[in-house]
């Protein structure tokens, strides 16, 4: 029974482990604030990027059909998909009177 024990056993002690999981949970905790920042940062940008991309398209069928469309028309005409009306933020894109495409203030 004494040959399965061995002297010269390497690995990892228990206050190893430890200490690597108490390295992991501080940068965990470090860089979780951070990437939430961020993540609104980008959501606001990617709004941004929508609103500029609907514009042109408002401009587009504007050209053609010489009248300011809603978004209802955008799509049935294919110049828009159904969702390209709301951000990754969750606000909503509105065209006005004047065929200026805004961020509603929900």
């Amino acid at each position: 029974m004494l040959k399965f024990f061995r002297k010269n056993q390497k690995g990892f002690t228990l206050v190893e482990m430890m200490v690597v999981l108490l390295v992991i949970t501080v940068l965990i905790l470090v860089a979780l604030p951070n990437v939430t920042k961020h993540s609104s940062n980008i959501n606001n940008k990617g709004c941004d990027a929508l609103r500029h991309m609907v514009q042109g398209q408002v401009e587009a069928y504007r050209l053609t059909h010489q009248q300011i469309p809603s978004f209802t028309e955008l799509q049935r005409e294919g110049y828009v998909k159904e969702k390209d009306n709301t951000c990754p933020n969750g606000k909503t894109l509105v065209i006005d009177s004047n065929g200026e495409v805004k961020v509603s203030s929900n």
